[in-house]
């Protein structure tokens, strides 16, 4: 047991008052649909941990009702040697303060806090908590291991790379950590899941209940200027777990939590690579997968692939629309045409596949035609769910640069991201659009779309004949219906 040494790694409690702040969404807050993520990177993190013999605990705050005394209690029981945090740009005063409350009752253990905005800015972070010991940057699971055995053996931490802390008063940021190339060697998520969490903590809108989150891949190849984790955690390549190893994670879910009803998989483009993603699928059908799965995808998916995903089980393709105009498509360098989009919807109605979508208002160029033109390409493709999102710009992203290069960040309060309510907010405007009017759009656009008759019969026509979407959509009913009824 790597001489008793002890690792608790936590995802903390943030205004529990409030409802279950999900800090894994690639937009950190409270969901109007009542979405709760995984903790992912703290949860491989833990697995590579366990298989390197240290005594490990993983506490999901959020998903088990644990408030800052009862982490207390937990960690004063637990005794660990080292503390990981992990952390959001709307939570992350929250999260200091939670850490130096740790640290003030457990004395001399270490801390290390991680997460996509220290990755993004460990200057101003470390600046913040005097208290913290470390920051682990991007890419985590290796820079925790060498950080615990070289703390388990007493030796100097100085030159791990990939973690930034304080020497003299400055900050040291040592370089980053490769990427892992070789992902079949991680632990799979589900194993993690089984001996530490529960999956009925967990909820995913668009998917049947209960579910479970799989990672088949890290990074993205694509330059869409506001996504989160490629460019603060994982980086512009993808790097791929193989088909084969892939398919044995299904198998251990069917055979190991049988309760689970849907996989989602959440890599940030699951279909970057069409090769891989048919050789998935062949092996899945080759294996009598009967298990359903959804996937983050792009609108250029094929419709023969398609078809062959269906027959290896997937349920659901969750695809990026985000608005309806051509020329903010190509100035958030999103890479689709508006083309392609009506084709993949045509296509996925063609294969049986559910679609949800997403859209967002309020990237560069936006005015209240494009909000009008997002909107009705939204009835247009009609998929089976929908969300409209401001522009959520956080630290190490482009579209912060963009906003803050010109005046159009209006708050340096991270606490701004969200509501008081932990809603997400809006902090900045466009050349023509205010944040209000932003959030006001999509709180519109949301009662627009669900509340039309003929979406209204679309759904009760599926109820009847699908019982288990009927279970999923009066789930997600009750969890979204004081928001479509509030007017902004």
């Amino acid at each position: 047991m790597a001489d008793g040494f002890k690792v608790l790694l936590v995802n903390p409690p943030f205004l529990p008052q409030h409802g279950r702040y999900s800090r894994y969404n690639r937009s950190p807050g409270i969901t109007k649909s009542g979405t709760l993520y995984y903790p992912l990177w703290i949860a491989f993190a833990a697995g590579v941990l366990e298989r390197a013999g240290f005594e490990v605990k993983l506490i999901d705050c959020p998903a088990q009702c644990i408030d800052l005394n009862g982490l207390l209690e937990i960690a004063e029981g637990f005794k660990p040697d080292l503390i990981v945090i992990e952390t959001s740009t709307p939570s992350i005063y929250e999260d200091i303060d939670t850490a130096m409350a740790i640290k003030s009752r457990l004395g001399k253990v270490k801390i290390c806090i991680t997460g996509t905005h220290p990755s993004a800015l460990p200057e101003e972070t470390l600046s913040m908590a005097p208290d913290i010991d470390y920051i682990a940057r991007r890419e985590i699971d290796y820079t925790l291991l060498e950080l615990a055995q070289k703390l388990s053996r007493d030796e100097d931490t100085s030159d791990i790379l990939g973690i930034s802390y304080r020497k003299d008063g400055e900050v040291i940021n040592n370089p980053d950590r490769p990427y892992i190339e070789n992902l079949d060697e991680m632990p799979f998520l589900a194993e993690v899941v089984k001996k530490h969490l529960r999956v009925e903590d967990y909820f995913f809108a668009a998917a049947r209940y209960p579910e479970i989150m799989m990672i088949t891949g890290r990074g993205c190849p694509h330059k869409c200027i506001f996504c989160l984790w490629p460019q603060t955690i994982h980086g512009r390549g993808y790097r791929l777990r193989s088909a084969q190893n892939v398919v044995k994670e299904f198998r251990y879910i069917r055979e190991n939590l049988p309760q689970v009803k849907e996989v989602i998989i959440e890599d940030d483009t699951f279909t970057a690579n069409m090769k891989r993603i048919r050789q998935i699928c062949k092996l899945l059908i080759e294996d009598n997968n009967k298990l359903l799965w959804s996937a983050n995808v792009r609108a250029n998916l094929d419709y023969e692939t398609m078809v062959l995903m269906k027959e290896a089980g997937c349920r659901l393709l969750i695809v990026g629309y985000e608005t309806g105009d051509p020329e903010t498509l190509k100035r958030m360098h999103k890479g689709i045409t508006l083309e392609m989009s009506h084709n993949f919807a045509r296509s996925a109605k063609r294969a049986g596949l559910l679609v949800h979508g997403c859209f967002m208002a309020g990237n560069p160029g936006e005015d209240r035609r494009t909000l009008s033109e997002t909107l009705r390409l939204s009835k247009r493709l009609n998929p089976d769910t929908a969300q409209f999102f401001p522009v959520m710009a956080y630290p190490g992203t482009e579209a912060y640069k963009w906003a803050k290069e010109r005046g159009f960040l209006l708050s340096d309060n991270y606490r701004d991201w969200v509501t008081e309510e932990g809603l997400h907010n809006c902090v900045i405007r466009t050349e023509h659009l205010t944040p209000d009017e932003l959030v006001h759009f999509c709180d519109y656009a949301r009662r627009d779309f669900y509340i039309r008759p003929y979406y209204l019969f679309k759904k009760a026509v599926q109820s009847i004949f699908k019982f288990e979407e009927m279970k999923r959509n009066i789930i997600a009913f009750k969890n979204i219906f004081r928001h479509l009824v509030m007017r902004g």
